[in-house]
């Protein structure tokens, strides 16, 4: 029986081995992981949050049932990771929480690891609030100290509400967060973010490429502030506006694409 036991115990080890090396091959070579979605039980919303997902993110009606299936299970998982704080007694709702968790899964539905230690917290303000870390009042922010994200519920809903303005509060503030989870961490997702970055950052250092950025107006100067700026910024874009993204910049966007694995 020990026997037994041993051989099976070596073959789950050696199966284990052939994993991780293919899953790093994959990555090294075709920056893409071996899978992404795998779960032993997919989790599903209760139907009043149903509803709201499918009200705010009609994207996913055009996607294979498989797909739907897949999203519904990380915005579940997401609401139940995360610790959702309203403040200056705004009460925050299943919808909120639904809309919230959409744009991260939205933002990182090609990312294995999705649940990132970057954050472990969401604190929502009613309006602009005053940021005592920065000292200003702001919209919006990651804050890696606190591993908190804050919004302004005015400004989050403006990036649903308004279309093709390339200005969504929600993704900008996650993109900051996924930004730094990829130069942090390890793991498949994070390398690719890391890597595709790095390549990014090339693209747009060189002079040819970073004078036609400037002279398109297609990003806004805010965007040049700083590399977390810039990426943030992408990510947007890419979500608002991604048929005029990639006309204007298609070797910029299919890097972007690429930095968060995105298929749809």
């Amino acid at each position: 029986m020990d026997f037994f036991i041993v051989i099976i115990t070596c073959i789950f080890l050696a199966g284990l081995f052939i994993f991780f090396m293919a899953d790093s091959a994959s990555v090294l070579f075709f920056n893409r992981p071996v899978y992404v979605h795998w779960y032993w039980k997919t989790k599903k919303l209760t139907p009043q949050q149903s509803f709201y997902l499918r009200q705010h993110f009609p994207v996913l009606q055009k996607r294979p049932k498989k797909d739907q299936k897949h999203f519904e299970h990380r915005v579940a998982r997401f609401i139940q990771h995360y610790a959702f704080i309203g403040r200056e007694e705004l009460v925050i709702t299943e919808e909120m929480k639904v809309m919230i968790a959409g744009t991260a899964v939205l933002l990182s539905f090609g990312m294995r690891n999705y649940l990132i230690a970057s954050f472990d917290k969401i604190i929502v303000f009613p309006t602009a609030y005053y940021s005592t870390s920065g000292n200003n009042w702001h919209k919006g922010e990651f804050n890696p100290r606190m591993k908190a994200i804050v919004f302004s519920w005015e400004d989050f809903v403006h990036g649903f509400s308004t279309k093709n303005d390339n200005l969504h509060l929600g993704f900008h503030e996650f993109a900051h967060a996924y930004h730094f989870h990829g130069l942090k961490s390890q793991d498949s997702s994070a390398i690719i973010f890391a890597d595709m970055y790095k390549k990014i950052k090339k693209y747009v250092m060189q002079p040819i490429h970073h004078q036609k950025l400037i002279e398109s107006n297609y990003f806004r100067i805010y965007a040049y502030t700083n590399s977390f700026e810039f990426v943030a910024v992408l990510l947007e874009h890419f979500f608002e506006t991604p048929e005029k993204f990639q006309e204007e910049f298609p070797e910029l966007y299919h890097k972007v694409k690429k930095m968060i694995n995105y298929r749809w």
